[in-house]
């Protein structure tokens, strides 16, 4: 179910850099052809910037579930099987931490946007919603790295090759 979860919270981050590069490029064919009355969509770097955030928060958490994290494995196939468990162990842990702070922040920074009322420059959007949006998607990732944590640990068992989704 986790998996399932964070796999559609992925696909879903997908379909919004394709709304977003879509946009961009929409844009752009409006700023060549401004001789022609056209123009540039209005706001859409504000709307790139919130689009992009909210896509990193919903693919990040897959690609740690997936353990699709760049790592450096020219001393852990060396080591014995305790040791590769305690190294991913610990891994997950930093990872789940650093998260969590994040979320924390994001968060505070969200209410910080409401309560001050702030807002974009040129769409007057407030930022407590592009920020509250990214947020909602980093607090249901503290599940998936608390999750991958338990796999680690062995307190949870991974999906099986028939219940989990595609990978990449």
């Amino acid at each position: 179910m986790v998996y399932r979860l964070f796999y559609a919270q992925a696909m879903f981050g997908g379909l919004m850099l394709v709304a977003l590069a879509l946009l961009s490029g929409i844009s752009i064919a409006g700023r060549a052809l401004s001789p022609l009355g056209l123009g540039p969509v209005p706001g859409d770097f504000e709307l790139v910037e919130a689009g992009t955030a909210l896509a990193v928060f919903c693919f990040l958490p897959w690609c740690h579930l997936q353990r699709g994290h760049a790592t450096v494995d020219l001393l852990f196939r060396c080591m014995r099987a305790w040791a590769q468990r305690t190294v991913l162990a610990l891994g997950d842990l930093a990872m789940a931490l650093v998260w969590w702070l994040l979320t924390w922040r994001l968060v505070l920074a969200a209410i910080d946007f409401y309560n001050n009322g702030e807002v974009t420059f040129i769409l007057q959007m407030p930022m407590w919603l592009a920020t509250g949006v990214s947020a909602v998607a980093a607090v249901l990732g503290c599940l998936g790295y608390g999750w991958k944590l338990l796999e680690t640990l062995g307190w949870v068992n991974p999906p099986s090759a028939t219940t989990a989704p595609v990978g990449h």
